[in-house]
């Protein structure tokens, strides 16, 4: 993923809110199936880690990154966007 496509889809995330938030028990496979579907559904996720959650915010994005195979656009703080096209009817067409 190029710079230009990366800033394209954090102007897009701008707009939308965490979809879910990672607390105290970090990743649980629970979390990341569900964040696996959600991709699916929505290609672009906003994932925000609570205060109590002892675990870095980029380790836990790049560990959700390989295990959702999606791409990782952003940590700004505590908030993560993540990037994954659909299989079936793709929504976001990305710049050259």
């Amino acid at each position: 993923m190029i710079s230009k496509q990366r800033a394209y889809l954090g102007s897009l995330a701008s707009t939308i809110d965490p979809i879910f938030q990672i607390g105290k028990s970090s990743l649980t496979p629970e979390i990341i199936d569900a964040l696996d579907a959600a991709l699916e559904k929505r290609e672009l996720i906003k994932v925000s880690v609570l205060k109590n959650c002892i675990d870095d915010p980029k380790e836990i994005a790049q560990v959700i990154g390989e295990r959702t195979h999606s791409h990782v656009v952003k940590v700004i703080g505590k908030k993560m966007i993540f990037y994954r096209q659909a299989k079936k009817n793709p929504k976001i067409k990305l710049p050259e």
